[in-house]
């Protein structure tokens, strides 16, 4: 597999970053962390994370034994925007992040669960790509491989879904979105598209055995 070098969030041609938009939320009674595509967020708190998912994708993986957990939300790059082994190359480093800040925050990668959502067929532009699927083809790929079990998944369809993750528990609520009532989804999926088609994701990556 491969790990992470320590990176620089402002660094250049870095496309996922750690989510900065915290708030109270009172429904639930506690500190929240909104993540939007291209974001990510790992935890050691009874936090919740949520995020709002189109085409993207978000794998949620926590260590049960130790109440360690985060999510991310990524897309694959656009087929026709470069040769497939790039959006391979991007997926893993998107998945690779994520699971080595788990690492760095304590998790134990044999101990590592994920559950997954997302890969809908929401935005037209997309929809012509297959982008939701090969989306949600890659992650169960990707988790296959690397021998972390995925314990609940819900992809596909033609809704948008709101995922609300609590890491220190494992427990997720999903609400599938009928209608999204403004463009906000759609625009942030089509910058974070042209952002992935502008960006080389190889980053700063090495191998280790």
């Amino acid at each position: 597999m491969r790990a992470l070098t320590a990176v620089d969030s402002h660094g250049p041609g870095l496309i996922e970053h750690q989510a900065a938009q915290r708030y109270y939320d009172r429904n639930f009674s506690r500190e929240a962390v909104k993540i939007l595509p291209g974001e990510f967020f790992v935890t050691t708190r009874d936090m919740l994370l949520v995020t709002v998912l189109g085409s993207c994708v978000a794998a949620c993986i926590r260590d049960p034994e130790r109440g360690i957990g985060g999510m991310n939300h990524f897309m694959l790059p656009d087929a026709g925007s470069g040769v497939m082994s790039r959006s391979a190359r991007y997926g893993a480093y998107a998945m690779e992040l994520l699971v080595n800040e788990l690492i760095k925050a304590g998790a134990r990668r044999s101990a590592l669960q994920a559950k997954v959502f997302g890969g809908g067929r929401v935005m037209a532009t997309l929809a012509n790509a297959n982008v939701g699927e090969r989306n949600a083809d890659f992650v169960l790929d990707y988790l296959a491989n690397e021998g972390i079990p995925v314990l609940a998944q819900d992809l596909l369809d033609s809704h948008a879904r709101k995922i609300y993750f609590f890491p220190h528990a494992g427990r997720v609520l999903m609400k599938k979105l009928a209608r999204v009532n403004n463009d906000t989804l759609a625009r942030r999926e089509r910058e974070y598209q042209e952002r992935l088609a502008r960006d080389d994701a190889s980053g700063d990556i090495e191998l280790f055995s």
